[in-house]
């Protein structure tokens, strides 16, 4: 070991220094000493010199070389330096992967400290609710959320249960928050983008109340005329057809509701498509034969170009979506109007179209139009026998078919329902 072969060094020293003195007397010896002396102090200063010039940037690659027991120092430091280098490396890749694995997940999480400051926040955190991740850091996070419900919900550190936010700030959004805490003085505050399962909720409570609306009304009617027979059970003939005929329109309301709900369902549902060849110039003569009983006369029912193509689809779900756009169409063109029915060939797509000369509609409905229940004008809708489902089917029926909608339409002009199938479904031979 070195500090052992510096001791025999200092030995041999010491014996050459015996030697000289004997031969030559004390004086002599005395100087050698000294001058070893000197040069070993001389020497020791050096290298911590080096040694403190190492220490002000300790590297693994610039550790000092020396002899003797200064290279065993200089060893145990490089031992130690390379350790440390190692450790810090481990701990910088463990780092860098919670930081990836924080960057990757959906949900914002943000590390606060004991005074609510942020400490970090991940991308997802950043866009939620609008923190700059360079500026906002060591920030009171609701000095940024200024929403007295996180407020609240930080000051009480209810960890049990999550807070609902309704932002607008950079989208509007409906947000998840949670705090979790993860040592003694800091805390995670998690964020999760609800605003599609809020969507969702809202359209079934509104689908329940419009169900149960639509479905009030003619049990109401019957209900009445019903009471009104047990309580008068000797009516004249002619009111008690007339009572009954409304009944019957009421029930056969309330059928076609029902029929609808049924068929949204199971569109909704997703089975399976059954597909076969689709002649959609013979359904096109189905369907204005449809409309001219539909109308009976009042309107003109016109067929434009028919392009000679097939689709691959089904046949019923096809027959239903167009029906229905047909049917629309007649119910919301006044007496006089016309009716046209379209099937041609653009590029290598296939459109369906129907075009009428009715009372067309307001730009701001147009996007809500396949919404279940959703009416233009409720009064007319009903007074026509419409359910408020006929365009919510034919959506679900041409997603289904991977077809796309467009609408357009011009109040007082008309309006123009087109439907375009992908070039897949479409025989042309």
């Amino acid at each position: 070991m070195l500090w052992l072969r510096s001791i025999i060094y200092y030995l041999i020293i010491t014996l050459i220094a015996l030697m000289i003195g004997a031969v030559h007397g004390t004086i002599w010896a005395l100087g050698f000493a000294l001058i070893v002396v000197a040069a070993a102090l001389l020497f020791h200063l050096y290298n911590l010199g080096r040694l403190y010039q190492w220490a002000q940037q300790p590297r693994v690659e610039n550790v000092p070389q020396s002899y003797l027991l200064w290279q065993d120092v200089f060893d145990k430091f490089y031992d130690q330096v390379r350790l440390q280098k190692k450790q810090q490396d481990r701990l910088a890749n463990t780092l860098e992967r919670f930081t990836s694995a924080g960057e990757a997940l959906p949900d914002g999480v943000i590390i606060l400290d004991e005074h609510d400051r942020i400490e970090w926040c991940n991308q997802a955190a950043s866009l939620h609710l609008g923190i700059d991740r360079i500026a906002d850091v060591w920030q009171v996070v609701t000095n940024i959320l200024r929403q007295p419900s996180l407020r609240e919900y930080l000051r009480t550190q209810d960890f049990a249960h999550p807070l609902q936010l309704r932002t607008t700030r950079p989208t509007e959004q409906v947000l998840s928050v949670q705090l979790v805490p993860f040592d003694s003085t800091r805390k995670l505050l998690l964020s999760r983008d609800i605003t599609q399962l809020d969507r969702v909720q809202t359209v079934h409570r509104d689908f329940i109340a419009n169900v149960s609306h639509e479905l009030r009304t003619p049990l109401t009617v019957v209900g009445g005329f019903i009471e009104t027979m047990i309580d008068i059970p000797d009516l004249d003939a002619a009111t008690r057809s007339q009572q009954l005929q409304l009944m019957y329109e009421q029930t056969q309301r309330m059928q076609r509701l029902v029929e609808d709900l049924l068929t949204l369902s199971k569109l909704e549902n997703g089975q399976q498509l059954r597909e076969e060849e689709v002649d959609v110039p013979q359904l096109m003569r189905l369907l204005a034969a449809e409309a001219e009983g539909l109308s009976q006369g009042r309107h003109q029912i016109k067929i434009g170009s028919i392009a000679p193509a097939r689709l691959i689809g089904n046949h019923d779900e096809l027959h239903s979506a167009f029906g229905n756009l047909v049917s629309n169409a007649i119910r919301y063109t006044p007496a006089g109007g016309t009716i046209t029915l379209h099937w041609r060939a653009e590029g290598e797509h296939g459109c369906f179209g129907v075009e009428d000369t009715g009372i067309g509609i307001a730009p701001e409905h147009i996007p809500r139009l396949t919404e279940r229940f959703y009416r233009v004008d409720r009064g007319r809708s009903r007074a026509t026998g419409g359910t408020g489902l006929g365009l919510a089917i034919v959506k679900h029926i041409l997603q289904r078919h991977q077809a796309q909608m467009v609408i357009r339409s011009r109040l007082g002009e008309g309006s123009e329902f087109s439907v375009k199938f992908p070039a897949q479904r479409l025989l042309t031979d």
